[in-house]
């Protein structure tokens, strides 16, 4: 069984330790958990994991935040992955920092990430992980935050919630979102 699992961020220097970018941070926290590494592809880097007799396809689209869609679409026909495996990973202002949160499916909840997804594939029924990434910043200011980097003590914090990041992510794979909602939404 194939599934993509697809973390979601910006390319290049200047977003690298962002709060925008968790989402690559997840998925190079499960290519290294794996021992695999990631290749330049089609429309973003590229490596491939084994878990039990499952094949992992882990993303990180080249094509900015707001074109999504275009690399998860791609993946997807090219590996021929049913909706049903697939699980993006974002970061969400709306859940307190380092809080982990599972869905089957969705609005984008005013993410660009999702919103594109969601409007190429036609659908908001696939499952998400959303890294909370904490509301700290003054009004007007979150496009700010969001590009901003983690403070010290967030990276801290961040570090620790990676391994749930990972562990979810397994548990999606092996027993699907329903199970993975279960276990980690209140870890």
């Amino acid at each position: 069984m194939k599934y993509l699992i697809v973390g979601l961020g910006n390319i290049g220097e200047e977003y690298k330790n962002t709060r925008h970018n968790i989402g690559f941070n997840i998925v190079d926290a499960i290519a290294e958990k794996t021992k695999t590494t990631f290749q330049s592809g089609r429309y973003g880097s590229l490596a491939i994991a084994k878990i039990k007799g499952r094949q992992l396809f882990l993303l990180k689209p080249s094509t900015y935040m707001n074109l999504s869609g275009n690399a998860v679409r791609y993946w997807m026909q090219m590996e021929k992955i049913p909706l049903e495996n697939v699980l993006i990973i974002a970061d969400d202002i709306a859940l307190p920092l380092g809080k982990v949160r599972l869905r089957m499916k969705g609005s984008d909840a005013g993410h660009n990430g999702f919103k594109h997804i969601i409007e190429v594939l036609g659908t908001d029924a696939f499952a998400r992980l959303r890294f909370g990434i904490g509301d700290d910043f003054p009004k007007g200011f979150q496009v700010d935050f969001v590009l901003g980097n983690w403070s010290p003590e967030e990276s801290t914090e961040i570090e620790k919630r990676l391994s749930v990041c990972v562990e979810a992510t397994q548990c999606f794979v092996m027993m699907g979102i329903q199970k993975a909602m279960n276990e980690y939404n209140n870890k």
